[in-house]
């Protein structure tokens, strides 16, 4: 069965730091595009960060320059470190793992909150 499990959420001050992490099990996706959503409250997930299998990243411009996207295929894990934290970043964060043409695997989700 694959399992996509975040990790790391929490309860932050605005200008703290959060690490996220997303433990794949199953199988592997070392050659698959793994990506960060998020969903605030009465809003749509929107996506936050990707990464290819080659290590290229891509990130919201409400995140650019805060935001660091990575992967540890050893591990099958992928990280979002997430910097200078705004409460605009309050939302829950979610891990997706892309397969041929969409975001086939899912986690469960990981509850950030950023108190100003």
């Amino acid at each position: 069965q694959v399992q996509l499990v975040e990790s790391g959420g929490g309860l932050v001050q605005a200008g703290d730091s959060l690490r996220l992490s997303c433990a794949a099990s199953g199988r592997t996706f070392s050659s698959n595009t793994m990506a960060w959503f998020r969903q605030a409250p009465g809003k749509e997930r929107e996506l936050v960060a990707r990464i290819f299998s080659g290590g290229t990243s891509y990130y919201a411009d409400s995140v650019k320059g805060r935001f660091t996207i990575s992967r540890d295929n050893a591990k099958n894990t992928v990280y979002l470190q997430m910097n200078g934290l705004k409460p605009e970043d309050t939302a829950v964060y979610y891990c997706a793992a892309r397969g041929w043409n969409s975001y086939d695997y899912w986690g469960q989700g990981t509850q950030v909150t950023v108190s100003s």
